[in-house]
């Protein structure tokens, strides 16, 4: 079971469904001290699934406390502008 999405105030990217991410599943991404939705597509059409469904697919931040072996452990994940675009907001260095 893959921790859910719970919003995403992202509101250009092409899987926002009304501050929902109707992807399958995103990949958490960045560089260390900055996760980022590496998701995120701004191509101006709508994607994803009929429902909102998304969760979070895998994640590459190994050092935030929420990891375990690349799989995020949060109760919930919001994505939303930080520093970049899409940001993941629940990101917590260990």
């Amino acid at each position: 079971m893959s921790t859910q999405v719970s919003e995403c105030s992202v509101a250009r990217c092409s899987f926002n469904d009304h501050s929902h991410c109707n992807a399958a599943a995103i990949t958490v991404g960045g560089e260390e001290d900055h996760a980022t939705c590496a998701t995120f597509i701004d191509i101006g059409i709508d994607g994803g699934l009929p429902k909102v469904l998304a969760g979070v697919g895998a994640c590459q931040r190994s050092e935030c406390v929420h990891n375990d072996h690349l799989m995020c452990n949060a109760p919930e994940v919001r994505v939303g502008p930080g520093a970049d675009n899409a940001d993941c907001l629940t990101y917590t260095h260990a």
